[in-house]
Order: C-alpha cells, then sequence, then structure tokens
C-alpha cells in the first residue's frame, strides 16, 4: 500500500509537471529565453488571457471593412496540445452610390476550423499581444501567408489592432503587381468589438 501511495504521488507531480500556462510557453520558447521550458505536453489557458481577444470585431481601412471573428478552442494540435484562437475573417467594400457591399474575402461560412487559414499560435513573449498564423489564396509566385499579430489593451478591452507581416522566404515567380494580400502588409487595423 505504501508503495501504491508512492507511485501515485509520482504519477500526479508528473501529469502536473506536463501542463504549462500560455504566459511560461511564451516566455520560455522565445529566441534566447530567460529560462528554460520545463516538459510538458500542453500548454493550458490557465489565466484565461484568451478570453479578451474571442468575439466579432469589425472595423475599417483603405475603404474596406474587415470583420474577425475568434473562438478559443481548448487541447489542440498534435503531439504537444495548446488553447489557441481560431479566426473567421469578412473583407468587404463600403456600399457607394446605391450598390451593396462587395465581398473581397469571407471565410464566416467554413464550419471546419482546420480549413479556416487562421490558427492561433502563442502569446507574443512581452505578453501584450497574440500571435496568430493567416493563409489565404494567392496566385502562384505571390505570399499571403504570415504573422497576424493582435492586440487588446486591459485599458481598452473593446478596442483591438491587427497587424499582419507575411513570410518572404520563398517566392517561386514573380509575383503578379495587381496582386494584394488579404490583410494590409505591417499596417495597423484597428478594430471595434461588436
Amino acid at each position: 500500500m505504501k508503495n501504491f501511495l508512492i507511485i501515485f504521488v509520482l504519477f500526479t507531480i508528473s501529469c502536473k509537471s506536463q501542463t504549462i500556462s500560455l504566459e511560461t510557453a511564451a516566455q520560455c520558447m522565445q529566441q534566447n529565453p530567460t529560462f528554460p521550458c520545463p516538459p510538458f505536453n500542453y500548454v493550458k489557458d490557465v489565466n484565461n488571457v484568451l478570453n479578451k481577444y474571442v468575439g466579432d470585431w469589425k472595423g475599417t481601412f483603405n475603404g474596406l471593412t474587415y470583420e474577425i471573428r475568434f473562438i478559443k478552442k481548448e487541447y489542440q494540435g498534435e503531439d504537444i496540445k495548446d488553447d489557441r484562437l481560431i479566426g473567421r475573417i469578412r473583407i468587404t467594400t463600403a456600399p457607394s452610390g446605391g450598390f451593396a457591399y462587395l465581398t473581397i474575402f469571407d471565410n464566416f461560412g467554413e464550419t471546419d476550423d482546420a480549413k479556416t487559414g487562421f490558427t492561433g499560435s502563442r502569446l507574443q513573449s512581452d505578453l501584450n499581444g497574440y500571435m496568430a498564423y493567416f493563409v489565404g489564396e494567392a496566385p502562384e509566385g505571390c505570399i499571403n501567408y504570415g504573422m497576424v499579430y493582435i492586440t487588446v489593451l486591459d485599458s481598452s478591452p473593446n478596442q483591438m489592432k491587427l497587424d499582419f507581416f507575411p513570410d518572404y522566404d520563398t517566392v517561386v515567380e514573380d509575383c503578379p503587381t495587381s496582386f494584394q494580400t488579404t490583410f494590409p502588409v505591417k499596417q495597423v487595423i484597428n478594430l471595434t468589438k461588436q
């Protein structure tokens, strides 16, 4: 019985050490971290920091209306599980001259979270924002994927700032000059919670 109790305690400690918080992961997984990551297999939103991003957000930039919806998903991923945000996007033009909105991009109707092309990655290492990876449609030779930096400050919880930085690591051929990324590159889009 005594051996059983010791094994149970060790098992319990071992299981608990395999879960770390989003904050710990953000700080120990960065380049040149101040402390190494403990062994883990689950990055959990123990302090509910993702909740401030969840919901519908809307804003305009250069004549386009951006609608973003974030939902929180728990225990996602393959080998290492994590809690993350899944995004959906609708981009429309403003109506003019009595014409209806023109939809530029819309994946609000996508029911499969794995097919939205907008998946959370992790908290920024300074813990002041969240990073999500976006993959949009593009002709061959064009880059329409990269990291989206999302910020919601505690002092203004109904305001979100969104900034897209595409990956420029591989280009197969020249991209047509008329091509535009889904999100404007390195431009802040201000959104308001709906």
